[in-house]
């Protein structure tokens, strides 16, 4: 039997969806569910929940919720990490706001640009403690991220930790399953596709019909201005969709010929003339309407009931699928994971994790080559790279002076002196948490 462990498991979302999926599946049916948070009022919330709906669907699964990280490790089959440090959504407007005052033109704030950096100095060293205790209770696990900056704290955690079992997740890889049946006029069943990159900054390389193995890119190209016209923005700058952030996703789909998986909010973070471009009506949207839907997530169960909907057999994370396909050794091919490149992307340095297409079975998740990575590109994903080494030795190093050539080494930073007072004034306003700099 498994012993899946929630770390993080008060998180709004996370928890109770990771538990309605493990309701689904056979193959984890008798397993035991460790919920562990250090927030206690948290975790007992989504401890009960998950028990009621465990009693109410009759399932053969124990579960269990310990304040005690490594009371809950002992003997962990898998270990999911999905976490946030301090209230989540005021230190996430200061890393978006703060730049700005400084002349950064960041977009969104949360993973790439300043904003990412400030995020990953808060969020890397807990998530650094949390994987030494697996090392040291149970290395064999196999270690799943969901926090996010994904790149940035990987990157940190593979490096410090090279033997863990350390993989990055992210959903938005279902953009693909969404939208290319409608670009490609055909069923999603009928459809093979890979896509890769670096978390949040990845694009589609083929897609392919599978009863006649022809192409699906032209396809997508007849396709693909019908199907977005009601996503982008306007000829006056107003956004006609309130939820469309397609302007840095346009431009990229112009210019380099390539669907990318995901939208402006993101996108947008990692590029220097994304803010020229940005649909940035459409992120304050998103943001706000996220904000609103997390903050109230708990005020009644419409929300959250739709995880324990057993009719249905649809994931919300992807970690059942890999973990059955672990188990039963069902060699079977995952459309994205975050894993440390090994050539898997030949125009990216080897230490960096990216997010490639893989093949999972009892030996594990390997990655699988994309030898026809488009250079061009290719060459705004290495923009990304200094920046995600210098964080990680600012980190592992404590060093606020490698803090402060991350700002340099990243593209929407344009002001040496700037990057420097942007730095002090952050640590000032987040001392609790980037204090350990010196």
């Amino acid at each position: 039997m498994q012993r899946i462990v929630l770390i993080g498991a008060g998180s709004t979302i996370f928890g109770l969806g990771v538990v309605g999926d493990i309701f689904k599946s056979k193959s984890l049916d008798g397993s035991t569910i460790v919920l562990h948070d250090i927030n206690p009022k948290a975790l007992d919330n989504t401890y009960q929940i998950a028990k009621k709906y465990k009693e109410k669907l009759g399932k053969n699964i124990s579960i269990q919720a310990t304040t005690s990280r490594k009371e809950a490790l002992k003997g962990a089959s898998f270990c999911l990490i999905s976490i946030e440090v301090g209230n989540r959504f005021d230190l996430w407007d200061q890393d978006w706001k703060m730049p700005l005052q400084y002349g950064v033109k960041q977009v969104y704030g949360e993973n790439g640009g300043p904003g990412g950096l400030f995020h990953s100095l808060r969020i890397i060293p807990p998530i650094l403690e949390i994987c030494r205790d697996i090392q040291e209770i149970c290395p064999d696990a196999y270690v799943f991220n969901y926090s996010n900056p994904m790149q940035r704290i990987c990157h940190a955690v593979t490096t410090k930790f090279p033997d863990l079992k350390f993989i990055g997740l992210c959903h938005e890889i279902e953009s693909m399953r969404r939208q290319l049946p409608s670009l490609m006029e055909t069923e999603l069943s009928n459809i093979e596709f890979r896509a890769g990159g670096l978390n949040h900054f990845s694009i589609l390389l083929d897609a392919k019909y599978k009863n006649n193995g022809e192409d699906g890119y032209p396809s997508i190209r007849r396709n693909f201005r019908d199907y977005f016209k009601d996503l982008v923005n306007d000829h006056e700058g107003f956004v006609s969709d309130p939820g469309a952030e397609r302007g840095v996703f346009f431009k990229i789909y112009e210019d380099f010929n390539y669907l990318p998986i995901t939208t402006d909010s993101h996108l947008g973070e990692y590029v220097q003339w994304a803010y020229s471009v940005a649909d940035h009506g459409g992120i304050l949207h998103f943001y706000d309407s996220y904000k609103e839907k997390c903050l109230t997530f708990f005020e009644s169960d419409k929300l959250y009931s739709s995880f324990f909907d057993m009719g249905s057999h649809t994931f919300h994370e992807r970690f059942v699928p890999i973990a059955e396909a672990i188990i039963e050794d069902q060699e079977i091919e995952e459309a994205s994971v975050n894993i440390p490149n090994s050539d898997f992307i030949d125009c990216l340095p080897s230490d960096i994790v990216v997010e490639v297409p893989a093949i999972i079975n009892k030996k594990g998740i390997r990655g699988i080559k994309l030898s026809n990575y488009p250079k061009t590109f290719g060459s705004l994903l290495n923009l990304q790279t200094g920046v995600i080494q210098l964080t990680t030795q600012a980190v592992l190093e404590k060093s606020k002076h490698k803090a402060y050539l991350a700002l340099l080494a990243d593209p929407v930073v344009t002001s040496v002196n700037n990057a420097e007072k942007l730095l002090n004034n952050m640590i000032s306003a987040q001392h609790k948490y980037l204090s350990y700099l010196n």
